[in-house]
């Protein structure tokens, strides 16, 4: 949803202060760029829409790399800002892929509809048998559950500490 509304919103927006479409066709380093963002968004599209979207902002965030890469294919000179700022990107990726929070925490009683697999927080019944470790969607109702492991803040995860 937030692609659909936020795309004509912006573009309205550009419009409204001045923009143009471009008289000619786009570069072939401009295609690969759009359809690079296009396609590198739908990992973190789907990861958003699972259990947990955690990985999602690290994954998407190495697209800077990627492109500083193609960038530097197609002719770019790698210069020393260029070089630095991709030191910190990467230290600040390493930092939020290795981040560890553990403690004791209550989950209170929840019914809502997602995408999951039966897992420790997702453990009901069905009406029909539904095999270990398939993903499969329909609203399902999480009781009070109070237990010690390591998590993020994810779907099942947003407590106050």
């Amino acid at each position: 949803m937030k692609g659909v509304v936020a795309g004509p919103v912006n573009l309205i927006r550009a419009f409204a202060l001045g923009a143009q479409l471009p008289r000619s066709r786009p570069s072939p380093e401009h295609s690969l760029s759009a359809s690079s963002r296009t396609v590198s968004a739908l990992p973190c599209s789907s990861a958003e829409c699972g259990t947990s979207a955690l990985p999602a902002p690290a994954y998407y965030s190495i697209a800077p790399f990627v492109g500083a890469l193609i960038a530097i294919a197609f002719g770019e000179p790698a210069t020393w800002p260029l070089l630095f700022a991709a030191l910190l990107m990467g230290a600040a990726i390493w930092l939020h892929l290795t981040e560890r929070h553990e403690h004791e925490h209550t989950h209170e009683p929840l019914t809502h509809n997602h995408r999951h697999t039966h897992d420790e927080h997702h453990q009901h019944d069905h009406p029909e048998p539904v095999a270990v470790g398939t993903w499969h969607r329909h609203e399902h109702h999480h009781d009070t559950v109070t237990h010690t492991h390591e998590h993020y803040p994810d779907t099942h995860h947003r407590h106050s500490h």
